[in-house]
């Protein structure tokens, strides 16, 4: 038996099995075997990106945003559940995977689609699948996935997990176990808020909105198709975001000033949202933020929200820190760690 731990989130999609991780684009296209060859693949040492499962051959990541005509992206959570979850999912725990051996795997859905979409996920990723996997050469392997168990949870209790627990599923922080701590975790489509009072969940303090980072992505991309005319997906504005500019049909466009803006306002949107969520919640000890986007607008929530307000550690990439958390709850529950209380199964 084999712990893995994979966060499907609308922006990327993440996969460890507590030694190493991979992360993609959340990103699905359609794989013509005409554009599969050995330049496509360059790093022979990458995760594979190209994938059959049933009759349809697909590519992931980076590899769908650049060479398929047809690609899938979303942020409707219905279309993404029904679509997306299963192929990203798979795709990302394969290289982890023992080819039918049991795996138990751990993963996260927002606060607001928890109770709605927990049981189907389940559904959709318990059980065997017949995975086709194509490597570097090109050639393909049968690969047997057997997934033993699912387990679901709220999604920001990844980062506290991450916080409260160490390789072997034990707790490492008393902070985290014994005291009352508020969850900030921005992702690329929601902000989720949850509480941990001595690490029982509050139903009351959690929330999901739409304050994701794909708001501030919107307001760009809005700012380039006037600059320039063109409509550029969401998806293909992370490495500008990440530079501060972005090339349009040979013109470098600055992007500094909008980002600055948009994260100012994303910012004092999020803070509202939070204060006014928690007014009710003034023993808060501390406040983690957390996400893909925590660490871009940790400086700017800080002096907004009310409290001792914390980031996650700098040497962490935010964007892996749900995943990380995932794979050591799930090495306490079935490693035989010492007892920490859960979020609601």
């Amino acid at each position: 038996m084999k712990v893995l731990a994979t966060d499907m989130g609308f922006g990327y999609t993440k996969a460890t099995d507590g030694r190493s991780h991979q992360l993609f684009k959340s990103i699905l296209g359609e794989a013509n075997p005409a554009q599969f060859g050995e330049s496509l693949v360059g790093n022979g040492s990458q995760p594979p990106r190209h994938f059959r499962l049933g009759d349809e051959a697909f590519f992931v990541g980076e590899w769908a945003e650049t060479q398929s005509r047809g690609r899938r992206f979303t942020l409707d959570p219905a279309q993404f559940m029904a679509k997306h979850a299963k192929h990203l999912a798979l795709a990302a725990i394969a290289p982890y995977a023992p080819d039918g051996d049991p795996i138990r795997l751990v993963t996260g859905l927002p606060v607001s689609f928890f109770k709605r979409y927990r049981e189907a996920v389940t559904a959709l990723l318990k059980g065997r699948h017949a995975l086709v996997v194509f490597g570097a050469d090109g050639r393909p392997v049968e690969q047997q996935l057997y997934i033993e168990q699912v387990r679901v949870i709220p999604q920001p209790f990844g980062s506290l997990f991450g916080l409260m627990l160490n390789n072997l599923g034990k707790p490492s922080s008393q902070r985290f176990v014994t005291e009352k701590i508020g969850i900030i975790d921005i992702g690329f489509r929601t902000a989720d808020f949850t509480i941990s009072d001595k690490t029982r969940y509050s139903e009351r303090g959690s929330l999901s909105t739409d304050s994701g980072m794909s708001s501030a992505y919107a307001r760009v991309a809005s700012h380039l198709q006037d600059q320039s005319g063109v409509s550029i997906e969401l998806f293909r504005l992370h490495e500008a975001f990440t530079h501060g500019s972005l090339r349009v049909k040979g013109t470098l466009y600055d992007l500094k000033p909008v980002i600055q803006q948009a994260f100012d306002q994303l910012a004092e949107r999020i803070a509202t949202e939070v204060n006014r969520l928690w007014s009710d919640d003034w023993d808060l000890e501390a406040i983690v933020i957390t996400g893909g986007g925590g660490k871009a607008l940790y400086p700017r929530l800080k002096p907004l929200i009310d409290g001792e307000v914390l980031a996650m550690p700098e040497h962490e990439d935010p964007r892996l820190a749900n995943v990380n958390g995932y794979w050591k709850y799930g090495v306490h529950l079935w490693g035989g760690a010492a007892s920490a209380t859960a979020p609601p199964a």
